[in-house]
């Protein structure tokens, strides 16, 4: 399976790196691939780091203007114009999508994700990584749009919240119907 997965491209605390560095782990493990933003700095080499050493594959897709920060010895490396390509590109190379950490850039991506899930232009299972409580207040936020009428359909059939990597391949691997 080819797991998207947007991320940080900062450095971050070391809670987000031990679990980001334990779910790139399973990724490889488990022998799919991760499909990410191609970049060498932050989460995303975290993500790479761990997805490679445990024999993973890697499918990076940057962008022009960040194209010096890209990843040497990825299995496949696309670079496109512009941020909007390249979040359809990855979304074109997945089988399945998750949000972990990450700032505004992360933020713009998820909710594209979604907004294209709820509109019927993908039906990719959904994940946000809800490592450290830190999505909580956007899960209440979007359970707050469901009871109030905002989600055309159940906020389940649009994403799901996992606490860890386990919870989240686990779900990933349900839905795609691999044994685990």
């Amino acid at each position: 399976m080819n797991i998207c997965v947007f991320c940080s491209a900062a450095d971050l605390d070391g809670r987000y790196v031990t679990a980001a560095r334990e779910f790139a782990e399973l990724i490889g493990r488990g022998g799919h691939a991760l499909v990410w933003g191609g970049s060498d700095t932050g989460l995303m080499k975290v993500m790479a780091d761990g997805v490679q050493e445990a024999g993973g594959k890697l499918i990076g897709v940057s962008v022009e203007f960040l194209a010096h920060k890209v990843r040497e010895g990825a299995d496949e490396m696309v670079v496109t114009k512009d941020l909007a390509e390249r979040k359809a590109q990855m979304l074109v190379r997945a089988d399945a999508v998750v949000i972990m950490v990450g700032g505004t850039g992360t933020l713009d991506e998820a909710t594209e994700i979604l907004e294209l899930r709820k509109h019927g232009m993908h039906s990719k299972p959904v994940v946000l990584l809800n490592t450290a409580g830190f999505y909580d207040g956007l899960k209440q936020q979007f359970q707050r749009m469901e009871t109030e009428g905002f989600l055309p359909l159940p906020l389940t059939d649009l994403v799901f919240f996992a606490e860890d990597g386990v919870g989240t391949l686990a779900y990933l691997e349900e839905k795609a119907g691999i044994q685990g």
